[in-house]
């Protein structure tokens, strides 16, 4: 900060040690430059380097950020790198929400306090393993829209969302006393097949109408000539991206091609890497990361550590790539700080590469937050779905002679349940296909409530099932996250073509957009039930609810604390506590086994009430059942690699 300024320090207990907050009072106007004859950045007139780490605010709960944040402080951060997902703060159009676990500002306003700058990525593209790379389905509703592109029907929908989101910035930029140096337009675009210039040239227009000229903006891309040369325009400065065992110094010539003179910076210099479901948990040597920061801040340069906490994919909010294989609910990313925000010895031994550039700030750090296991809790079966769409689509169903896809319907995120009647009789098996691979993602099959099996995009088109001519056929199709990044991020979900039974194509469909979420929170009610249905193959039941609770003594100091819950015996499903969608499970692919359970939902006051959606084989019709509260993550369970061949660091275009 500038020398003229006031400083005042108001210090307070924090996790057991003192936490001073600076705030500063202005008498002189901030500056945050490129200093392209020194080549570094300026900031109040001074030289300088920053050293970032990523942390995404929608993958942290709220209660959280100030402990995530602290520590990220503590290890000798001076930054933060954070995304905006466009569809986080607008699922519905028009009806945006900034508040509770969506409070940008108060996430920036935390930062600031802290004593940390921000670099902000507000797309509107983001990629992040996010779904839809953080643009909203919505926009498919134009079913021949170009997204990232110059296309006027997306064009209007960036802008709508940038006169919302960007005045909400303003106030929160360096040079108006904020913590934000600069900004990312866009997201690695020059690994898209556009390579839209207008584009680029529009979002610099209309960034620098709300923000002014002042702010820095940037792009960020792949250390390839070619990537950089799709992704940048006048007024971006370019940045590079690269893995630690990428050739640094060829990386950096890749940004000195285009920019020859400021700051070299790595915009994301990656501390692990991401998962899928089916493949084996991602590790990246701790000596491996250490060595690649050494060299990079050997060499002068500003660096942010993607991730630093990589955090949770909550609920629907998970990506996916290509060829389609989608995230798991944990985003831990093998990060120096856990998904649950623990300190790792990863976390240790960047904090001593920082501090041989650097001070790192001294005093306690935060500790890692203690983790309670609760134990078993009984679960028993309130309901196969199919019995229960009076509550999960209380608009009633749609009904169409060809099936309607996800966005059609209306319906963003979760499950559609497709109902039509068989055409002939199927006593003998008769095969269900999607001949054109037309079921996005995974297909829970009943007939008469019977249990048939499975169709799952790529791997599974084909499936015999059986039941009497006019038996009701039931399709549960769950969207499991929409493809991040590369050409195919318009893609639908749902059934997007037809199927058929034996030779014919099956017609006059009756559908139903599930609200699940909304049903949970108001709590689901015991109906009187139809007997179980005998499955033709003992491998699945019907996709069904179970409910159990439990009660967390409130005379013990320091509970509810943070803990992992098991499924021992489960399949595949989501689950909720007291409402709140925690994500999927799917321990039969790992390789997450256990799914992480923040403090903040639990209560001391009332019981904690436990709704799951097992959708493949429930171990509830064999023995007693339970899922089980742990204070240990498995997220490495072994997995038969389904995408054998996948590289470390590799973009996923």
């Amino acid at each position: 900060m500038a020398s003229s300024e006031t400083v005042c320090c108001i210090c307070a207990l924090f996790f057991g040690g003192i936490f001073c907050t600076l705030i500063w009072t202005a008498t002189a106007k901030h500056t945050f430059q490129i200093d392209y004859e020194n080549n570094c950045f300026k900031k109040d007139g001074e030289s300088f380097r920053y050293i970032s780490g990523s942390i995404h605010y929608s993958r942290v709960p709220r209660y959280y950020w100030k402990d995530r944040i602290l520590k990220m402080y503590m290890l000798g951060l001076n930054a933060v790198h954070t995304y905006v997902p466009w569809n986080f703060h607008e699922v519905m159009p028009k009806k945006f929400v900034f508040d509770g676990d969506k409070d940008l500002e108060h996430f920036l306003q935390l930062a600031n306090s802290t004593g940390l700058l921000v670099i902000l990525r507000p797309g509107p593209f983001i990629d992040a393993e996010w779904d839809m790379g953080g643009l909203p389905a919505w926009i498919l509703k134009k079913s021949n829209v170009v997204l990232r592109s110059s296309d006027p029907d997306y064009l209007a929908a960036v802008d709508q969302w940038m006169n919302v989101l960007l005045p909400k910035i303003r106030p929160f930029l360096y040079n108006n006393g904020g913590p934000i140096i600069s900004l990312q337009l866009e997201d690695e675009y020059g690994s898209y097949f556009a390579c839209d210039y207008d584009y680029l040239r529009h979002l610099v227009k209309l960034f620098r109408y709300h923000l002014g000229d002042e702010v820095i903006l940037f792009s960020t891309d792949a250390s390839s000539i070619h990537a950089v040369k799709c992704g940048t325009v006048d007024g971006l400065y370019a940045t590079v991206d690269f893995g630690p065992t990428e050739n640094i110094t060829a990386c950096f010539e890749v940004q000195r091609h285009f920019e020859p003179k400021g700051p070299l910076v790595n915009s994301e210099l990656y501390t692990g890497w991401l998962d899928h479901w089916g493949e084996k948990h991602q590790v990246v040597a701790t000596s491996i990361v250490t060595k690649a920061l050494d060299t990079v801040l050997g060499l002068g340069a500003n660096v942010n550590l993607y991730m630093l906490i990589g955090g949770t994919d909550f609920g629907y909010w998970n990506g996916a790539n290509t060829p389609y294989a989608a995230q798991p609910t944990s985003y831990d990313y093998d990060a120096p700080l856990s998904e649950a925000g623990d300190l790792t010895d990863k976390y240790f031994a960047i904090r001593d590469v920082i501090r041989k550039y650097k001070k790192v700030p001294y005093g306690p750090i935060p500790p890692s937050v203690p983790k309670f296991a609760y134990g078993p809790v009984p679960l028993k079966k309130l309901s196969a779905l199919s019995e229960m769409l009076d509550v999960m689509c209380p608009s009633g169903p749609v009904k169409s002679v060809y099936p309607l896809n996800f966005v059609q319907l209306n319906q963003y995120f979760g499950f559609v349940l497709y109902r039509t009647s068989l055409p002939k009789d199927c006593s003998n098996p008769t095969s269900l296909s999607s001949p054109l691979n037309g079921v996005h993602d995974r297909a829970y099959i009943t007939v008469d409530g019977v249990p048939q099996g499975v169709l799952e995009r790529d791997k599974v088109l084909s499936i015999n099932i059986t039941g009497k001519a006019k038996a009701t056929l039931d399709i549960l199709v769950e969207n499991q996250g929409r493809i991040s990044v590369g050409r195919y991020i318009n893609e639908c979900k749902g059934l997007i073509t037809n199927l058929t039974l034996g030779k014919d194509f099956l017609t006059g469909w009756t559908m139903y957009p599930l609200d699940i979420d909304e049903a949970v929170s108001r709590g689901l009610k015991e109906k009187s039930r139809k007997p179980s249905m005998s499955s033709r193959s003992s491998a699945f039941t019907a996709p069904a609810f179970y409910i159990g609770s439990f009660d967390i003594p409130s005379g013990i100091p320091d509970l509810p604390q943070d803990t992992f819950i098991n499924f021992p015996g489960w399949t595949k499903g989501q689950i909720w506590i007291n409402g709140f969608n925690l994500g999927r499970y799917w321990p039969a692919r790992g390789p997450q086994i256990t799914l992480y359970v923040p403090r903040h939902i639990l209560s001391t006051s009332a019981p904690n009430n436990i709704t799951v959606l097992e959708l493949e084989k429930s171990p509830c019709d064999v023995k007693p059942c339970v899922v089980e509260f742990v204070d240990t993550p498995v997220l490495n369970a072994t997995v038969s690699n389904i995408f054998p061949g996948r590289k470390l660091f590799v973009g996923l275009y």
